[in-house]
């Protein structure tokens, strides 16, 4: 399949242009512009490139720490059912934790149950990177 690198260019650069600051938590699921990205890393869908995330940790007003989402029944040790989100059932992909600007933001979803959410990031920091 090929990518259209050309059209994801001409979003991002709107999206740099954005002047505007949502305010968001951790814990919570939004649709953000993630993207088309290099080989394996995950995409956003559609000519918007968009993908839920969950917010994993809160930096500042501009930039967080976030697990894209996905509808994958695929489970494994970096991924993790976080139930349904948007109407369907999600997994969060932890070996796909990205650092985001909140110009990417689009909509809030909702959020994740703290037992759920507490669950996942103390799996995101035990996760062996090295």
């Amino acid at each position: 399949m090929k990518k259209d690198f050309d059209l994801w260019n001409e979003k991002k650069k709107k999206i740099d242009a954005l002047e505007q600051i949502l305010f968001f938590k951790e814990a919570e699921v939004w649709w953000v512009n993630l993207g088309l990205n290099v080989g394996f890393e995950m995409n956003g869908k559609g000519d918007e490139f968009i993908r839920p995330v969950l917010i994993i940790k809160k930096y500042n007003h501009y930039s967080f720490l976030a697990v894209p989402l996905s509808t994958s029944t695929k489970i494994n040790k970096y991924r993790v059912s976080v139930g349904v989100v948007d109407g369907k059932n999600a997994v969060a992909n932890l070996s796909q934790l990205k650092n985001i600007d909140s110009k990417r933001l689009i909509n809030k979803i909702g959020y994740i149950e703290h037992n759920l959410f507490k669950s996942i990031k103390e799996k995101a920091s035990r996760m062996n990177f090295g």
